[in-house]
């Protein structure tokens, strides 16, 4: 397996298990009333969120996880020939971003790809998310840097012959 591919799993499994962690720790410890972290620049406020991003489409739960899972899909089958480690990151923090969102539509109640998203971070003028956003946002904001600076997603640099050429006499 690549390096491209290791940091891919890496990151998905990072961003993913943290956005997990972090939901079950919110679910247990916060409450509906807003907790001020850095008064009013950062709270942390329990909210469910049965949408997409921005409380769009509420209670549309199957159709944004089978979205998520058509959008997975094609992130695995794209980033398989990907050999730079920063789109490698990008892939994995999409992948992780909408796996840790996934599993709450899976396994939160009411039921299977019914159940909304914990989302519990909230800073003014945004709506509330949580760590799989983050995870979306920044890989989104690292692939426009990326495209901008016109950083391919496959290695271009010059690789040597894989294999050894002798000289007949």
């Amino acid at each position: 397996m690549n390096s491209a591919r290791r940091l891919i799993i890496w990151f998905t499994f990072l961003s993913a298990g943290m956005d997990l962690v972090s939901k079950n720790i919110a679910v247990e410890n916060l409450g509906t009333e807003p907790q001020k972290i850095l008064g009013s620049i950062l709270q942390f406020h329990l909210a469910y969120n049965s949408g997409a991003a921005f409380s769009l489409a509420p209670s549309q739960t199957l159709f944004f996880s089978i979205f998520s899972i058509g959008i997975a899909g094609l992130t695995i089958y794209l980033s398989r020939n990907v050999s730079s480690k920063l789109w490698a990151s990008v892939a994995g923090l999409v992948l992780g971003g909408i796996t840790g969102n996934l599993l709450d539509r899976i396994f939160r109640f009411p039921g299977f790809f019914r159940g909304p998203v914990v989302d519990w971070i909230e800073i003014p003028h945004w709506p509330t998310f949580n760590l799989a956003d983050s995870s979306i946002f920044i890989a989104a904001l690292l692939a426009c840097i990326l495209t901008i600076r016109n950083i391919s997603p496959i290695d271009q640099s010059p690789k040597p012959p894989t294999t050894m050429q002798t000289k007949e006499d």
